[in-house]
C-alpha cells in the first residue's frame, strides 16, 4: 500500500452555530487523483483551507505530507500547490511575468524552471500575452502553472474548471492525469458529476458531512439501491405520474427527452410497460440503464 499523503481525523469547522465541516475522516495515498464532489456550500473549500492551515479547525486533526496541517502549516504550504476558485492573476503583467513573480515567492529564480512549467501546461508561445487578454481556459492554465512552479508533490485544485467550456475542461483533466503519472497526488473539488467520473476515488459531501468515499464503480454498485431503466414514452408528464404510482419504483425523473427510473432490484420491464399502457402512455422503448454518480449522490442525500 502507498504512503498516506493526507490523513484526516474527525476534522470539524464551525462558524458560530453553523457547522461547515462535520467530523470528517479520510486518507489519500501517494499518486491518487481524488475528487471531492458536492454542491456549493457543502464544505469542500473549507476542508481544503484547513488542510493547508489557512483555517484552524474547531475539532479534529489532519496531517499533510507528514506534517501537522495546523502547527506546521508553513511546511505544508511550501510543499503543496493550491489553485483556488478565485485565483489571483496580475492582469497588467504578462504570462511570463506572472509566473516569474509567483515563482519568486517560492525562491524559484531559474528561467529554465519557468519555461518548463509553461511547457507543462501548454502555455509556450503565450509568454508575452497579458493576463487580462487570456480566455477563461488559458487563465486557468496560467493559474495551474503558478500552483506547479515549485514542483509540488501534492496539488489541491478547488473547482478548477468552473466557468470554462467543455473542451477546456477536458484538456484540463488531461493535464491532471499527466501530472498524476509524474507522481503528483491530486485532490480536486468539483460540483460537476461528469468530472468526478475521471477520479480514481470520489468523496461525496453534503451539508458539511462526508457521505461516502470510494471508487466511482464501487459507489455505483453499493449505493444505488436498485436497477436503472431508461423509459422513452409520450407524453412525458403522464409517464412520470404513472411511474410514480408503481410499486417498486424508487425514483423517477426527467433526463433530456426521456424518463429515468430506478426500481427495486428484480422489477421487470413488463411491470413498467403495463403501468404506462394502463394510463394511455405511448411507450416507444424501455432499456436498462447504467448508474451514474448523480444517482449515487441523490441516493446518499436522501
Amino acid at each position: 500500500m502507498s504512503e498516506a499523503v493526507i490523513v484526516v481525523d474527525h476534522l470539524t469547522r464551525r462558524f458560530g452555530e453553523f457547522v461547515a465541516v462535520d467530523h470528517i475522516n479520510f486518507e489519500i495515498e501517494a499518486g491518487e487523483v481524488v475528487g471531492y464532489l458536492g454542491p456549493n456550500g457543502s464544505g469542500k473549500t473549507t476542508t481544503i483551507r484547513m488542510l493547508l492551515g489557512l483555517l484552524k479547525p474547531s475539532d479534529g486533526k489532519a496531517t499533510v505530507l507528514g506534517y501537522d496541517a495546523f502547527t506546521q502549516s508553513e511546511e505544508v504550504r511550501s510543499r503543496a500547490g493550491y489553485m483556488s476558485q478565485k485565483f489571483a492573476l496580475y492582469d497588467e503583467l504578462t504570462v511570463w511575468e506572472n509566473l516569474v513573480f509567483y515563482g519568486g515567492v517560492y525562491g524559484i529564480r531559474e528561467k529554465s524552471r519557468i519555461k518548463a512549467t509553461l511547457e507543462l501546461v501548454g502555455l509556450i508561445g503565450h509568454d508575452s500575452t497579458l493576463a487580462r487578454a487570456l480566455s477563461a481556459g488559458w487563465r486557468q492554465r496560467l493559474a495551474l502553472a503558478i500552483a506547479l512552479v515549485h514542483q509540488p508533490k501534492l496539488l489541491f485544485l478547488d473547482e478548477p474548471t468552473s466557468g470554462v467550456d467543455p473542451t477546456a475542461r477536458r484538456a484540463f483533466w488531461d493535464l491532471i492525469y499527466q501530472l498524476a503519472e509524474g507522481g503528483v497526488t491530486i485532490m480536486v473539488t468539483t460540483h460537476y458529476m461528469d468530472e468526478a467520473e475521471y477520479c480514481e476515488r470520489v468523496g461525496i459531501m453534503r451539508d458539511g458531512k462526508l457521505l461516502a468515499m470510494d471508487t466511482p464503480s464501487n459507489l455505483k454498485s453499493t449505493v444505488v439501491p436498485g436497477d436503472v431503466w431508461e423509459v422513452f414514452a409520450e407524453p412525458l408528464q403522464n409517464g412520470l405520474a404513472a411511474l410514480h404510482e408503481v410499486k417498486g419504483v424508487l425514483r423517477v425523473g426527467l433526463t433530456g427527452d426521456h424518463i429515468r427510473t430506478i426500481t427495486e432490484r428484480g422489477t421487470s420491464r413488463e411491470v413498467l410497460q403495463n403501468a404506462l399502457t394502463a394510463k394511455s402512455v405511448n411507450v416507444r422503448e424501455i432499456t436498462p440503464g447504467e448508474p451514474t454518480l448523480e444517482d449515487v449522490f441523490l441516493s446518499l442525500a436522501r
